[in-house]
C-alpha cells in the first residue's frame, strides 16, 4: 500500500464522549506527526460550541458538520452519550454524506452507531467486551452483545481491531490506541514508521502484544 500524503483523522466529539476513546488515537497522530508533520487530526462536532465530555472534561471542536472538512477517516468514540448518539439523524446525514473513500471508524460503543444505520449488515465488527457494574447486571448488557442487538446482520467479532474495509471498528476503551496505529496503517506507513511512534510514546511492548489481534474482514 502506497502511503497517502496528509492523511487527516477527523475525530467525532458530542456530549458525554469516553475521553480514552476519542484521546488515544488522536494522541497516536499527535505524537506520529512529529516524525511526519503532514498527518493531521481534529475534531468535529454537531455545532462550533464548547462539548463537555465524559467526567466534565469540555474540549472545544474544530470543525462542525456545516463546514465538511476534508478527512481520511472519520472516528466516533464510545461513552455514555452514544445512547442518544445512536439516534442522531444529524449525525447520520453527515456520515452518508461523506465520501466513499472516507474510512469510517470506531472505538468501543461508537460502532453501535454504524449498526443502527445498517452499515455493518453482512460484514464484521467489534465493540467493548468487559462490561460494568451495570452493564453486567439484569439490568443491562454487555456493549459486544448490544452490537449483535443492534446489528443482527453484522458478524460479531472479539477482536480488538476489526477491519472490514471502509469500516474499521475497535474493542474496548484503550483500544482507540490500536485503532491509531491502524489507521497509520492504513495510511500505507511502513511498520517501522509504527514501531518508532509507539517507542516514542514508551508502548512499545503494548503494541507488540495487540499489534496482531486483528481480524481483517471481506465480503
Amino acid at each position: 500500500m502506497s502511503k497517502k500524503s496528509g492523511f487527516r483523522l477527523g475525530v467525532y466529539v458530542f456530549k458525554d464522549a469516553e475521553i480514552i476513546d476519542y484521546a488515544a488515537p488522536y494522541g497516536v497522530f499527535s505524537v506520529a506527526r512529529r516524525l511526519d508533520p503532514e498527518l493531521d487530526a481534529f475534531l468535529v462536532a454537531d455545532s462550533m460550541r464548547p462539548i463537555q465530555t465524559q467526567a466534565g472534561l469540555v474540549v472545544h471542536p474544530n470543525y462542525s458538520f456545516n463546514d465538511l472538512p476534508d478527512m481520511d477517516a472519520f472516528l466516533i468514540p464510545g461513552g455514555f452519550g452514544t445512547r442518544q448518539e445512536t439516534y442522531n439523524k444529524r449525525l447520520h446525514e453527515f456520515i452518508k454524506s461523506l465520501p466513499e473513500t472516507t474510512l469510517l471508524t470506531s472505538v468501543c460503543t461508537g460502532s453501535w452507531i454504524y449498526g443502527n444505520m445498517g452499515l455493518l449488515d453482512g460484514i464484521a465488527a467489534t465493540n467493548r467486551k468487559e462490561p460494568d457494574r451495570i452493564e453486567k447486571t439484569n439490568m443491562g448488557k454487555v456493549p459486544i452483545d448490544r452490537l449483535a442487538e443492534i446489528a443482527p446482520a453484522a458478524k460479531i467479532s472479539r477482536a480488538r481491531i476489526v477491519d472490514s474495509g471502509r469500516i474499521i471498528t475497535a474493542g474496548g476503551i484503550a483500544s482507540g490506541m490500536e485503532m491509531g496505529f491502524h489507521l497509520l496503517r492504513r495510511a500505507g506507513y511502513e511498520e517501522s514508521f509504527i514501531l518508532e511512534v509507539a517507542r516514542v510514546m514508551e508502548y512499545a511492548k503494548a503494541y507488540d502484544n495487540y499489534k496482531d489481534d486483528i481480524e481483517y474482514f471481506t465480503k
